[in-house]
Parts: C-alpha cells; sequence; structure tokens
C-alpha cells in the first residue's frame, strides 16, 4: 500500500489561505485503506472494534474504583488502539490515565485554552500543531525550546502545553491510528529550561506519561540539541521503554533533520514550507474546538488504584520507582 493510496499528495507549497489543506485530505482519505492499516497495525476489525468497546463500556459500568468515565466510542478507542485491542492492558492504561491525572492534578485538570498563560505559551509558539501530516499519515507536534520563557513560565506550565493539545489530537480517529512525529528544535535553550525541572518529577512524568498516556509515538526527531539538553534526553531515555528509546534521534543540523522528517510539514524556520504563525493559528483553532471536550474530561475520577496492576502504587510515595540523586541546577547550558 503506497502513501498516496492513503491520503492526497500534500503540496509542497503553502499560504495562509491554504488552512482548507486539512478538509481536503480528510475528504481524500481513502477510508478502506485507513481501515487496513488500523487491522495491519492494531488487528482492528470492525468485528474486534465494536466488541471492544461492549467489553469496555460493560467493565467501566460495573467498576466502583472509577466515576463519571466516558463511554463515547472515540474516548474508548484511544485505549483499544494504544494497546492494540488488547483489552486487560486497555483497561490497566485508561485505570493509569485517570490516576496519573489525579495525582499531578495541578497539571492535568482545568486544561483550558482560554487560560492567559496556557495561551501565550502557545501563542509565542513553542509547541504547535502542524496542519499537514506527514508521508506516513502521521501528525506532527513542532517544539520550539527557544519560544518558550523559561524565566516567565514552570515545568508545570510546559507540561500543561503539551497536555491541553494531546487530549485534543487524542481524539481525533486517525491520529488514534497513525501515531504522531514529534520534531524538536533546541535551539535558544538556556539554563533556565533544565533547572526549572525537579529531577525526580521529571522522571515519573516520562515514566508514568508512557504508561498513561495512550499516544502512539512514532518518532521523535531532534535538531540543535545543546550538551546539558542532550543529558536530559539521555536521563529521559533510561526512565522510557526500549521501543520508545529507539524512536528518538538526535541530528546536527536542519539539513540532517530533512533528510528523516517531510520538509512540507515544517515550519519555515526549519527550511520547511508552513509560517509559524500559520501553525500557531491552526493549533488555536483546534484546541478552541475541542476546549470543553478538554475541560469535560474533569469529571472523570478515580476513586481507588486497587485496580492498578503494578508493583509499585503510582500514589505511594514510598514506592514510586523513582530514585534520582542531585539535581538538574548543577548542569550548564553549553
Amino acid at each position: 500500500m503506497t502513501t498516496a493510496s492513503v491520503l492526497l499528495t500534500v503540496s509542497t507549497t503553502w499560504s495562509a489561505n491554504n488552512d482548507i489543506c486539512e478538509k481536503e485530505e480528510r475528504v481524500g482519505r481513502c477510508l478502506k485503506n485507513i481501515a487496513e492499516v488500523a487491522a495491519h497495525e492494531l488487528r482492528e476489525t470492525p468485528a474486534t472494534k465494536e466488541q471492544a468497546i461492549r467489553i469496555m463500556r460493560d467493565w467501566i459500568q460495573k467498576n466502583n474504583d472509577i466515576k463519571n468515565i466516558r463511554q463515547d466510542e472515540s474516548f474508548l478507542l484511544r485505549f483499544l488502539r494504544h494497546k492494540k485491542y488488547s483489552i486487560p492492558m486497555a483497561q490497566q492504561t485508561l485505570l493509569k490515565y485517570l490516576s496519573l491525572k489525579k495525582y499531578y492534578h495541578d497539571i492535568f485538570t482545568n486544561l483550558d485554552c482560554e487560560d492567559p498563560k496556557i495561551k501565550e505559551i502557545l501563542d509565542n509558539g513553542y509547541i504547535a500543531v502542524s496542519p499537514v501530516r506527514d508521508s506516513k499519515g502521521r501528525r506532527v507536534i513542532v517544539y520550539n525550546m527557544g519560544k518558550f520563557d523559561a524565566t516567565k513560565f514552570g515545568c508545570w506550565d510546559m507540561c500543561r502545553a503539551h497536555m491541553i493539545v494531546y487530549e485534543a489530537l487524542m481524539e481525533d480517529p486517525i491520529d488514534q491510528i497513525f501515531g504522531f512525529t514529534h520534531v524538536g528544535d533546541g535551539f535558544g535553550s538556556t539554563t533556565a529550561h533544565v533547572t526549572t525541572w525537579n529531577p525526580v518529577d521529571f522522571a515519573r512524568l516520562i515514566k508514568w506519561g508512557e504508561q498513561s498516556v495512550p499516544m502512539r509515538h512514532k518518532e521523535f526527531q531532534l535538531v540543535n540539541v545543546p550538551a546539558a539538553l542532550k543529558y536530559i534526553i539521555d536521563f529521559a531515555k533510561s526512565k522510557v521503554s526500549t521501543k520508545i528509546s529507539e524512536r528518538l534521534h538526535i541530528y546536527t543540523s536542519i539539513k540532517n533533520l530533512h533528510n528523516h522528517v517531510d520538509v512540507a510539514c515544517l515550519p519555515t524556520a526549519y527550511g520547511g514550507h508552513i509560517p509559524l504563525q500559520d501553525m500557531i493559528e491552526y493549533t488555536r483553532n483546534l484546541l478552541v474546538e475541542k476546549r470543553q471536550m478538554t475541560l469535560a474530561l474533569d469529571k472523570m475520577e478515580i476513586i481507588s488504584t486497587a485496580g492498578i496492576i503494578s508493583s509499585r502504587n503510582p500514589t505511594n510515595t514510598k514506592g514510586n520507582g523513582v530514585s534520582i540523586e542531585g539535581s538538574f541546577r548543577k548542569l550548564e547550558i553549553d
């Protein structure tokens, strides 16, 4: 199956008036071939999908440890597709997702795109969604470290900006199937970007985030990474699975990055075709569209974590599986 059979060919030019690209892309997708990708990569068929959703709903309705859980197809498919229709694993991921939201309440609740801090971070272009998917149909998320004012905002603000974008994208069935390509530029990183983090929280969020947030991370492509920031990246790699670690790549130049990421998906600052401001506006519109859905996620509750199968309970601070000595504050940006 070729990429062209899944998506319309992406234009190599972009203009501010070309925001219909996403609409044309959606209309032009061949639903049959999207179903083929879902079947090949996720073991999804109409029959297994229907049955799995029914089982998940029945489990939710009978589970006294959770409350007010969404039971619509889109929400349940986040977890089923993430775990390739292993129902027990999907159930565990849902419980861990709710537990993570409860444990880090300040990060994961009241994710409002109208919140002044979140709005400023997004308007500055720290994290933006490309309106053009890559050649494999994946959603491309762009990160500009130099656009994050670490003297004004802290690590929790950074996390909230990430999560409001991620929650909106996880609703998209195409994103659930094809997954995500992350492209990050470390240019402009300062010591403040590193020292804003507490190493224990950083390790927890990296490790638990992989286990709890149902996103199919397919590629992490990074460029212009200074030495101290690379130290943090290497530290993060030690906390995630081998599969995710092997999908992270660092390049020394934009030219090298172009050999691995479709230029048509990138902002002009990366040598791509799309002005960053267009990406910012596209992201803004996406978040406004999903605003009520995102805020409504706060209604869901986990009353007890007893159902989480783990050697360590994430709500138990004595056995969190994270042991880190020292601090990032000793690091310097070269």
